[in-house]
């Protein structure tokens, strides 16, 4: 019997783990990444909650450890760089998670363990999707270089400004791309004596952050998060770096050192955060998975915990459907409607933002920040500690992951 084929198009941590999981219950697999080559670098980002689970399943649980990010605790700084107070930690699941690793050692851990006869293509893009409304044709494929496939599955596993979503799902209205207000800098900065192992968070009036964290490579991960759209889209590098230098005049504490740093960084990146909501993320024979089909954001945290996730409740659900090692139309579409509802509740509590959260966040006044202190003083107490330290957990759920046998053949 001819293995099913399914394109996945993305290669980050949705895109690799889906590609894994599929494999591992026989289906062929071809990745298809707009990349030239595997992008290294990248932020923290942690696996969480029922995440846990799956990647012990895939038996890269010592593989992330190893590439542990260093970072042992999380604190809030003032302007001098003193301690006002310490983010809970709970088990490893508190501000700095037990699994913490940076995005791209991550996604590679994922990359180096695909079977050799997954096939990922760099340098292209899906660029037409024909999937016949009816019968069992499979989906049709042609990507930027004129290359065309045929697939029994096509998933989206694209970040959060996927084109080949739009294409697909907005017409039907079916996509609410939500803007939070606030745009986030990314870069690797040189790291100097005064850091050490913790993540370090500072407030500034007019809405503005600054974050150092250690990395295991000897340099720092920095960013620079606000309240407010300075329209960086679009703009070259140098002129966005301008703005934001114009943003952080008299910031204080580090500011300048990150500044200064980002102008010579080779993977600064800017992201004004965008939270996306579908009422589902399936069509005929296409799936949606990751930052292009739910987005929670950094605001929202547990993205890749989430990614991991889907990948595994996507192959599990339709290998549950299967019928004599077959999936007709009806039998896909019933299975993505269980993939649906069992991720649902997972990404619907990461979304769920308190009311009022970015004024919190980011206060804008001098009075503003001072009750922010106070707030931070009350949540991190020892009577509130657990309280809090429950309220951060993300990706967590009572439920079984839904049972998964791997095809023998592709053990």
């Amino acid at each position: 019997m001819t293995a099913r084929h399914a394109v996945v198009s993305g290669a980050s941590i949705a895109g690799l783990s889906t590609a894994w999981w599929l494999r591992r219950t026989g289906w062929a697999v071809t990745v298809v990444e707009r990349a030239p080559a595997f992008r290294d670098g990248g932020q923290n980002v942690d696996v969480r909650g029922v995440a846990k689970e799956v990647l012990d399943r895939m038996g890269l649980v010592d593989a992330v450890r190893a590439r542990n990010t260093t970072e042992t605790a999380a604190v809030l700084v003032d302007r001098d760089g003193r301690v006002r107070t310490e983010l809970p930690s709970d088990g490893g699941d508190g501000a700095t998670a037990e699994l913490e690793v940076l995005r791209g050692d991550f996604a590679r851990i994922v990359l180096d363990a695909l079977p050799d006869d997954v096939t990922v293509v760099n340098g292209e893009t899906v660029e037409h999707v024909d999937d016949p409304s009816a019968g069992d044709s499979p989906v049709t494929l042609t990507t930027s270089t004129g290359r065309v496939l045929h697939a029994d599955l096509f998933v989206v596993a694209e970040g959060v400004r996927s084109r080949t979503r739009d294409r697909l799902f907005t017409a039907a209205g079916d996509v609410d791309a939500r803007d939070l207000g606030v745009t986030m800098v990314f870069g690797t900065i040189p790291r100097t004596p005064t850091d050490d192992d913790r993540w370090r968070w500072y407030n500034a009036v007019g809405g503005r952050q600054v974050h150092l964290r250690p990395d295991p490579y000897g340099t720092t991960r920095a960013i620079l998060a606000y309240a407010g759209d300075d329209r960086l889209a679009g703009l070259d590098r140098p002129a966005a770096l301008a703005r934001v230098r114009a943003r952080y005049a008299g910031a204080g504490w580090e500011t300048d050192r990150v500044l200064d740093g980002f102008d010579t960084s080779d993977d600064v990146y800017v992201d004004e955060l965008t939270q996306v909501r579908m009422s589902r993320w399936y069509r005929g024979r296409v799936a949606l998975v990751g930052d292009a089909a739910w987005c929670v954001t950094p605001m929202g945290g547990g993205g890749a915990s989430l990614a991991l996730t889907s990948g595994y409740v996507l192959a599990a659900s339709l290998a549950g459907h299967e019928t004599d090692g077959r999936l007709d139309r009806d039998a896909t579409g019933a299975a993505l409607a269980a993939f649906d509802a069992w991720m649902r509740p997972l990404v619907d509590q990461v979304q769920q933002l308190p009311k009022g959260i970015v004024h919190f966040a980011y206060p804008q006044t001098r009075l503003g920040l001072a009750a922010r202190r106070v707030a931070d003083a009350v949540m991190t107490s020892k009577p509130f500690a657990p309280l809090v330290a429950k309220l951060i957990r993300v990706a967590d759920s009572d439920r079984p992951l839904p049972p998964l046998r791997p095809n023998p053949a592709a053990a």
